[in-house]
């Protein structure tokens, strides 16, 4: 998978960074070797001079989510979490353009950024029931506060689906666009103060995150990635099969 780091518009006042994901082979899944191209796209933008920073994917789908012919584990998460988190800690405001399918780390991804611009074909998913594994603290809870506890059980709990409509009424969607607009939209903020979007980056994440659990959801988050169910899942897949869970 190639990740395109990308100026889309600059000058003494203003610059606008692009992040593509190309792999739509693979609709753009994520795995451990490109979790750490992106935390490196980003560093780049950021140490680079970028004032705002956009990502997206190629093709149809934004992120399908993690590659399930990858492989997983304690490399695996620590890269995925430390590439959101340095979305999410960036001091420059960024703009998911999802352009389709977000499903699983396509979600994650899409909430870790602060702003969300999003064709019709967009769609958020987060469907770790299925499979057997779970995300982290983190993630439940940035997506509790974005888009409330209601749609967050939908997505975590029922694996429901939400269309760009459902989403927008949760407030997933701050805008309805393709990727030009989205470009727009950080031309816009880019011209803007950037100590000023340092500071309140800071502020709202100190205000709205945590990514502190208690010792019983952690342990609970570990037996998930650790289970039978877990390879039941990727079993049931590869096989094209429901899965037969058993909860251990």
């Amino acid at each position: 998978m190639t990740i395109h780091t990308q100026i889309i518009h600059t000058d003494p006042s203003s610059a606008v960074w692009l992040l593509t994901v190309d792999r739509p082979e693979r609709r753009n899944a994520l795995d451990l070797d490109h979790c750490h191209q992106l935390h490196a796209a980003i560093d780049a933008a950021v140490h680079g001079g970028a004032r705002c920073l956009v990502i997206t994917g190629a093709g149809t789908a934004f992120c399908s989510g993690a590659d399930l012919g990858g492989v997983y584990g304690d490399a695996f998460r620590e890269a995925l979490y430390g590439m959101l988190g340095a979305l999410a800690s960036a001091p420059i405001p960024t703009i998911a353009a999802v352009n389709g399918p977000a499903i699983g780390a396509g979600t994650q991804l899409a909430i870790a950024a602060d702003l969300r611009i999003c064709a019709p074909t967009a769609r958020f998913g987060v469907p770790t029931a299925k499979l057997g594994l779970a995300v982290d603290f983190w993630t439940v809870r940035r997506l509790s506060l974005l888009a409330g506890g209601g749609a967050a059980r939908q997505l975590l709990l029922a694996c429901d689906e939400l269309g760009i409509d459902a989403a927008e009424r949760a407030g997933l969607v701050q805008r309805r666009g393709e990727l030009a607009h989205a470009l727009e939209w950080a031309t816009h903020l880019a011209g803007l103060a950037p100590l000023t979007h340092a500071y309140n980056k800071l502020a709202l994440e100190a205000a709205f995150e945590s990514d502190t659990a208690d010792a019983a959801t952690l342990a609970a988050f570990e037996a998930c990635w650790a289970s039978e169910d877990f390879v039941e899942g990727r079993t049931a897949g590869a096989e094209r099969r429901p899965p037969r869970f058993r909860g251990r």
